[in-house]
């Protein structure tokens, strides 16, 4: 199932892209794990064929695009109320910063094992601090491609998310899945 050669493009408009957050601390029961999605993110690849190690791929997921669509677990359901706050606290000073930091971006460094099951090796930029991160993918049809990642979120200093006084906060790992169509570009 592997790409012809070229440059493609992808994104929000062609697939999604979740992060999945656990919780910890003393009061983790009363919390929820959260499905969080971006609305706005995109992505350029670029293949050769002939030598797929030197393939390249880039991308940016708008952080003000996150939002919380699902909290599973926890002590009682997760309101509108609840999700809003979550938003404000992951686009604010708190976390991610999105003033200063608009954007969260990964840039490939190099590409390794098959065509069709495969890691993407690269840089991941938050909050302006850029560490190495590797993605694994497999391609699930002619042009789709999906992947999964984990973000420890402390590498990039990040502190965790916390109510109650710390006693119930976000887990350090975050989950990152997406599944995109790879539209060839001209």
């Amino acid at each position: 199932m592997a790409i012809d050669g070229g440059t493609y493009v992808f994104g929000s408009d062609r697939g999604r892209l979740r992060l999945r957050t656990g919780r910890a601390g003393l009061g983790r029961r009363a919390g929820h794990d959260l499905t969080i999605e971006a609305s706005r993110w995109q992505g350029r690849v670029s293949v050769d064929t002939t030598e797929p190690a030197s393939s390249s791929v880039a991308m940016a997921v708008e952080v003000n695009s996150l939002i919380v669509i699902e909290g599973t677990g926890g002590l009682k359901p997760l309101t509108a109320g609840d999700r809003a706050e979550i938003v404000r606290a992951l686009r604010g000073d708190q976390l991610l910063h999105t003033v200063k930091y608009p954007d969260i971006r990964f840039v490939s460094t190099h590409i390794s094992r098959s065509p069709d099951s495969f890691a993407v090796h690269g840089d991941l930029s938050i909050v302006g601090r850029t560490r190495p991160i590797t993605v694994d993918c497999a391609m699930i049809g002619p042009r789709r491609v999906r992947g999964t990642a984990i973000v420890v979120l402390s590498r990039w200093g990040i502190g965790p998310y916390s109510v109650f006084m710390g006693a119930l906060k976000l887990a350090d790992e975050v989950g990152v899945e997406f599944e995109t169509e790879l539209a060839p570009t001209g």
